[in-house]
């Protein structure tokens, strides 16, 4: 019996209208949206739709959206001090500095220099502390992504086995403390683990974050077991004509499909999450910053 697909678009959709409902209390509380700010620098195709789209589906719940574009000649300086006016700024709740950064921008100094009590993206070092500590902050949005889509197909997570593929500081790590918050018992292995296969064929919940097309096979997945693909890989589709190509996952996902107890598609699955998290993050950051109670589980 092939596996039952859990609808990322479906949830997020969801997750934003939830998340929507809180912006509208906390704005009649408080007098104001909670706030926004993308910033994009330079012309990056990918980048461009992603920060078109936080835009859009932050507006759509409700949001101040802020949109910020500058070429990719700014300096370091001048995206340091973009964030230092947004920092400042009262009505900016949430800052998102859009990736990758030019290649003469000091990637690490920009997030850095971000307020962590604003990091909607969950990426300041102190907000990694925060989360390695269990502490109160803002938490990655993928990740969480993934923790929520392995509640709403397997419901509680205490006691389950996780697997997670991939060590990057973006998905995998954080992902492995997010399910390690659930009371899940977890793995953190990567592509140089010794007999992958088998370690992932005991995983109750398998989380793909490589980066590799097709990586994790259909026989890699436990009968029954929760797959979470992570992978956005773009690669040749020569069947649907000369130059076309098509986007698939880290996980041989027809083959996976036939064994597993429920499965993200791709695209369709985990990345719109990614999104519905980071109005969730806007929204929980307004309430922090105004002194209020966050929005319980949206």
């Amino acid at each position: 019996m092939a596996a039952e697909l859990i609808d990322g678009k479906k949830t997020a959709e969801l997750i934003d209208a939830k998340a929507g409902e809180a912006a509208g209390a906390i704005a009649r509380i408080i007098g104001r949206k909670p706030g926004l700010a993308v910033v994009l620098i330079g012309d990056d195709p990918a980048s461009d739709v992603y920060v078109r789209n936080k835009v859009k589906r932050a507006t759509a719940a409700g949001l101040h959206s802020v949109e910020i574009r500058k070429p990719a000649s700014l300096t370091t300086d001048e995206a340091l001090a973009i964030v230092d006016r947004l920092n400042a700024d009262p009505a900016i709740d949430g800052i998102l500095v859009q990736m990758p950064l030019p290649d003469h921008i000091d990637t690490n100094a920009v997030i850095g220099r971000i307020d962590p009590d604003k990091d909607v993206d969950g990426l300041t070092p102190v907000s990694a502390g925060r989360l390695l500590l269990g502490e109160r902050g803002l938490r990655p949005c993928t990740p969480a992504g993934c923790v929520l889509l392995a509640e709403r197909a397997v419901g509680d997570l205490t006691g389950k086995y996780v697997v997670v593929v991939g060590r990057s500081i973006l998905v995998g790590k954080p992902a492995a403390l997010l399910f390690l918050e659930k009371n899940a018992t977890v793995t953190l292995a990567h592509s140089r683990t010794k007999d992958l296969p088998a370690l992932c064929r005991q995983a109750d919940i398998l989380v793909a974050a490589v980066g590799r097309p097709g990586l994790v096979k259909g026989d890699w997945v436990k009968p029954g077991a929760c797959v979470i693909d992570v992978g956005i890989n773009r690669i040749d589709a020569p069947e649907r004509g000369a130059g076309k190509t098509r986007l698939v996952g880290d996980v041989d996902f027809d083959a996976a499909k036939e064994t597993a107890g429920s499965i993200t598609p791709v695209p369709g699955g985990v990345g719109p999450m990614t999104i519905a998290m980071l109005l969730v993050n806007t929204v929980t950051a307004a309430s922090h910053r105004e002194g209020l109670e966050a929005p319980g589980q949206l």
